[in-house]
């Protein structure tokens, strides 16, 4: 099972449930845990070998990662908690391992907010990932990482962001590095399917106005989609919640307050 912490709150039965994103872990959400948990019950995880989560118990150097498979992982720790729903907050490919789950079991999911949401691929982003199916076994994979988050965040007040999911990267292995790189072979078509499908959870993406990779496409879902709804933040690039967490925080609060009361 996966590596979680909980805080519970003494009055309020609402769950809130965090999931980071690839080469993160459940550290950074750490603007964020002192202000939820003084209205919500909390809990935090780490995905399959991120943080303290183990990878999983496959010896097979070709075993396959899968969004089902990661997205499992997820539902066995809300399972193992007996927590019947809850609202989840996700930044980045976390986002769509949330997205995923609400298609699979929506009654478990109350309602989403995705930071830094990615639900369409750019050509930019594509022509990354094709580099990094053609590199990946040749070349250290933070070497990879740092690349990758460069290009996604760019800017000189992007750095934090891009320092804090480097520290936490080394964490990870090169085979590990592989087997998450490895789900981009399924993305295109899952989140093909994600953006004609108008799902029916109350959805709030916050995004970086800087976020120029993920932006337009999550703009046009908005539009699209009767239950989504959408808040830019200024100055800011992928990693909403580290570079404007008050804002954030406030913004998702503000969201879950109006669900919950």
């Amino acid at each position: 099972m996966l590596n979680y912490s909980i805080y519970r709150h003494p009055d309020n039965t609402n769950w809130v449930t965090f999931v980071h994103g690839a080469g993160g872990s459940s550290s950074i959400w750490f603007k964020q845990v002192r202000e939820f948990r003084k209205y919500y019950n909390v809990l935090l995880l780490d995905l399959r070998g991120h943080g303290k989560s183990k990878p999983a118990i496959k010896d097979a150097f070709n075993f396959k990662y899968t969004f089902d498979f990661i997205t499992d992982d997820i539902l066995e720790v809300i399972d193992h908690e007996q927590i019947g729903s809850s609202h989840f907050i996700g930044i980045s490919l976390g986002t769509i391992l949330i997205r995923n789950l609400a298609e699979k079991y929506p009654d478990r999911v109350d309602s989403m907010i995705m930071g830094g949401a990615i639900m369409k691929l750019n050509f930019r982003s594509q022509v990354l990932m094709k580099l990094g199916v053609v590199f990946k076994s040749v070349i250290p994979y933070m070497f990879l990482y740092k690349f990758f988050a460069f290009i996604i965040m760019p800017k000189k007040n992007h750095k934090q962001s891009r320092l804090l999911f480097a520290n936490e990267a080394k964490k990870l292995y090169q085979k590990e590095f592989i087997r998450w790189f490895r789900l981009t072979s399924e993305i295109n078509p899952l989140l093909r399917f994600f953006r004609d499908k108008d799902i029916k959870i109350p959805t709030l993406y916050v995004m970086g106005e800087e976020d120029y990779l993920f932006l337009p496409s999550i703009e046009k879902i908005v539009s699209l989609h009767e239950f989504s709804n959408l808040f830019v933040v200024k100055n800011s690039g992928h990693v909403v919640n580290v570079e404007q967490p008050e804002v954030f925080n406030e913004e998702s609060l503000s969201f879950l307050h109006r669900l919950t009361v």
